[in-house]
């Protein structure tokens, strides 16, 4: 006798992976579990990202550039940053494995910020976005992946999970607001924000360098994630990272330069694949 549908919606099925078994949902609506594959045939682990959506860093990049203040808001948008720098400062010092996890739950949340509002506008409008949309939710995936991939190396302490929580959502709403406002300014804060996430990972290669932080072995998912060779270290990882944050500073500050000149971003195409 046939099963009701209800009965089967509930049942779960056994299949073997080479990590052991795992219980996959069976789905009454028919949707199917997506199965991929690696080049060499093996199974794909990752459900957060898909081979597609992986890359290899552009480590050429210019580290060294530099957006001047010039006027009112940039220099507001500069010492801003360099305000939110100092309490970062006194609180991780020089445990930057922590400082990092720390930098990557707010650096993500901007991309998120101003997609979903270029979205909405878009709806409103009845206009495209020049591939903004996209770019801007690419830049806060990328960040979201740093942060997955430093989870690994360094477990937070509760405190520091609090702290997230409540960094995380006075940032978000300010800058909502800060966006509403003036996207001119919140790209360039942005801009401020990636060139201290610069600074940051640098002093990070220099202390693993030194010997003060262990070169591990680079988790995992970073070596799929950046198409890593095999026996690379935290210090490969933090490269590709270092690499990954110019880039958006560079498309923030172009974002900004846009609005200065009078123009909506969708009249100026996106970057869109620029980590």
């Amino acid at each position: 006798q046939e099963e009701a549908p209800e009965k089967k919606a509930d049942a779960a099925a056994t299949k073997k992976d080479g990590a052991g078994e795992q219980r996959a949902v069976v789905s009454y609506w028919g949707v199917p579990h997506s199965r991929i594959t690696k080049e060499d045939g093996s199974n794909w682990r990752w459900a957060c990202f898909r081979p597609w959506e992986t890359y290899e860093a552009d480590l050429s990049i210019d580290l060294k550039k530099h957006h001047a203040p010039t006027t009112f808001l940039d220099k507001i948008a500069f010492w801003t940053v360099k305000a939110l720098r100092w309490p970062t400062d006194i609180f991780f010092q020089r445990r930057y494995g922590c400082r990092a996890m720390m930098l990557e739950t707010v650096a993500a949340v901007p991309g998120m910020v101003g997609g979903m509002l270029l979205h909405l506008k878009s709806l409103r409008r009845f206009e495209h976005s020049g591939g903004w949309i996209k770019a801007l939710l690419e830049e806060a995936e990328n960040e979201r992946m740093h942060l997955m991939t430093f989870m690994e190396v360094s477990q937070p302490r509760w405190y520091e999970r609090a702290l997230v929580l409540a960094v995380q959502g006075v940032f978000f709403n300010a800058y909502f607001l800060g966006y509403l406002l003036s996207p001119k300014f919140a790209h360039r804060v942005v801009g401020y924000l990636e060139e201290e996430a610069i600074h940051s990972y640098t002093e990070f290669l220099k202390e693993i360098d030194k010997g003060t932080i262990e070169n591990v072995p680079a988790p995992a998912i970073a070596l799929d994630y950046w198409r890593l060779p095999p026996g690379s270290t935290l210090r490969d990882v933090v490269m590709v990272v270092r690499a990954d944050e110019a880039h958006h500073r560079d498309v923030n500050h172009f974002a900004s330069d846009i609005h200065y000149q009078g123009h909506p971003l969708k009249e100026a195409p996106a970057p869109l694949g620029y980590h």
